[in-house]
């Protein structure tokens, strides 16, 4: 097995893609309210501040902020794939290993998580949060996607009204196609 580890800083500020299993489908974004809520009991429980989101059709990336002194990220995520999981019908393929544990399968197993270092990666890693339906070709603009907290930035005066950033974005985030 993988000796995976992760940056765990108290008090961190965090970049975070988590992906589906099915690449290619539409469950995030059909059946967001569920997400939403799922997000919303965690934070119910554990709280975190939200500096960035948009979900796309088959993923996800976010920016938060956890409380002075914790670093539980990972807890937050299991807890809000599980019942997300819960929340949504049950119509994934699984594997009789995946139904005897009781996995549902909905999510990628691991996500990608990356410790924002500075202002300069933070406000490179909003960016690309709030560009990315852009790039996947889902609008034309930012403010066009509902499933973002782009019109919030833009209501807090991070962002003027019609940004549409992007320019340097891939290059600054390293993602691979």
């Amino acid at each position: 097995m993988t000796d995976y580890r992760r940056n765990c800083v108290p008090g961190g500020t965090y970049f975070f893609t988590v992906n589906l299993a099915e690449r290619g489908c539409d469950l995030l974004t059909r059946e967001v309210g569920a997400l939403r809520e799922a997000v919303r009991s965690v934070r119910g429980e554990a709280p975190f501040h939200i500096d960035a989101w948009v979900v796309l059709p088959d993923h996800l990336h976010c920016i938060w902020t956890l409380p002075e002194g914790d670093a539980d990220f990972a807890g937050r995520w299991r807890k809000i794939k599980r019942r997300f999981s819960r929340g949504i019908p049950a119509m994934e393929a699984r594997s009789a290993t995946m139904a005897r544990r009781g996995e549902r399968g909905v999510w990628q197993r691991r996500y990608w998580e990356h410790t924002i270092r500075d202002e300069r990666d933070y406000a490179v890693h909003m960016d690309y949060v709030h560009f990315n339906p852009v790039k996947h070709g889902l609008v034309e603009a930012p403010g066009d996607w509902a499933f973002s907290t782009f019109r919030r930035c833009v209501a807090a005066g991070i962002y003027p009204e019609g940004w549409m950033g992007g320019q340097d974005v891939e290059g600054a985030m390293g993602e691979r196609r």
